[in-house]
């Protein structure tokens, strides 16, 4: 890796906490055009959910047509957004909502593209 300066420039860092908050609120209200569009559109996507393997792009957009909605009181704690140079970070985040006792945990890799940022991998999961 390149020298530490490189690591949480603070505009990178601004424009991933914007994308990851838009997706948030997607994902909130269940807008799936643009939910779709935040993930990388290609064989080589991954995400792996809850009770589900997601291999690329067309797996991942089939099961957003499909599964139900995340609870509209679904709460983010503890979000760390790391970028490493100006194309590339991960963000880790925990959440609750009212249907469960357990914490959630979720990352997702974002790469800067052509079309902008967009999550070429992610991982849902819930503690026991």
């Amino acid at each position: 890796m390149t020298p530490s300066h490189q690591i949480n420039l603070p505009q990178v860092v601004a424009e991933v906490e914007q994308v990851f908050a838009d997706y948030e609120y997607a994902l909130l209200i269940n807008d799936i055009p643009t939910l779709d569009r935040w993930f990388w559109y290609h064989p080589q996507t991954v995400r792996y959910g809850v009770a589900e393997v997601l291999l690329g792009g067309e797996a991942i957009r089939q099961y957003r047509q499909s599964c139900a909605p995340v609870p509209s009181s679904r709460k983010l704690q503890r979000t760390v957004v790391t970028t490493f140079g100006t194309d590339y970070a991960t963000v880790s985040t925990e959440f609750t909502d009212h249907t469960s006792d357990r914490t959630g945990r979720q990352m997702q890799t974002w790469v800067k593209m052509e079309p902008g940022w967009r999550i070429v991998a992610a991982h849902v999961s819930l503690m026991a």
